[in-house]
């Protein structure tokens, strides 16, 4: 088969609503040592979609590699059908995508509004309106724009964090864990906005560690194994898998 005839056969079996399309793809940090082999998703429009799996499985990999932060060896990364694969994370946020790090996500030095307007450099003219925007979703930052980011709490940080990816008003955010490190109730919170982000029309991709939370809210889920997507589909279906639970989620599963 030709490489157009490839192409031609990839756009006929594309689902009409696919925004973010991972496709057998491997990639890793160190010359010939692959974290993801093969491996494979899809994000169609206004889902929340959640990856899960073992430590070491490649999850977070896995975003960073969407994001063009890790070279991609193999296989195909698309946006809204367009080949993104390799390209550079300041050209992906111009295209509509965001990515919230699970750590060193926020610039302590600077006040609250200097973190979110940070978010806003590519497009410096909308400050009102996103401003307007993500304090609608985190109101509690709206009425401290003035303090140092250095002073906030875990879950603040985090909330800070999603802020300022969301102030370019991307079309996807990437979240790699929102909820390490934060106790119970701040888990609770993050997992609420995390919510309220994917209703306000935002493809939502979440890598996250606590994953029967995870899969209660997310539409589909992943479970990666050694690189590859080892189980997919509801999230609810995925939580209640005798395989997963066994394999993956434990005694998390069944209460």
């Amino acid at each position: 088969m030709t490489n157009s005839e490839s192409t031609a056969n990839a756009v006929l079996d594309r689902p009409a609503d696919a925004v973010v399309e991972v496709e057998t793809v491997t990639a890793g940090y160190l010359p010939g040592v692959n974290i993801l082999n093969s491996c494979s998703l899809l994000a169609r429009q206004g889902e929340l979609i959640g990856i899960i799996g073992p430590n070491g499985a490649g999850k977070s990999t896995l975003l960073k590699a969407i994001f063009g932060l890790v070279k991609v060896r193999e296989g195909a990364i698309r946006l809204y059908g367009e080949e993104i694969t390799n390209l550079k994370a300041n050209k992906l946020v111009a295209k509509g995508v965001g990515f919230v790090p699970q750590t060193n996500n926020v610039f302590p030095s600077l006040t609250i509004q200097e973190n979110l307007e940070m978010g806003l450099y590519q497009k410096p003219k909308g400050l009102k309106e996103r401003l307007e925007f993500v304090t609608d979703i985190f109101p509690e930052l709206g009425k401290r724009l003035g303090q140092r980011a250095g002073s906030l709490s875990g879950g603040e940080r985090q909330m800070v964090a999603m802020s300022r990816a969301l102030m370019m008003g991307p079309h996807v955010l990437l979240l790699d864990e929102p909820s390490a490190g934060l106790s119970p109730v701040r888990q609770d919170e993050a997992f609420l906005r995390v919510k309220e982000i994917n209703r306000a029309g935002v493809t939502t991709i979440m890598v996250e560690q606590n994953a029967r939370r995870c899969l209660q809210i997310c539409d589909r889920g992943y479970v990666l194994d050694q690189g590859r997507d080892a189980y997919t589909g509801a999230g609810r279906d995925l939580l209640n898998d005798p395989k997963v639970i066994g394999l993956y989620l434990g005694t998390l599963g069944q209460d």
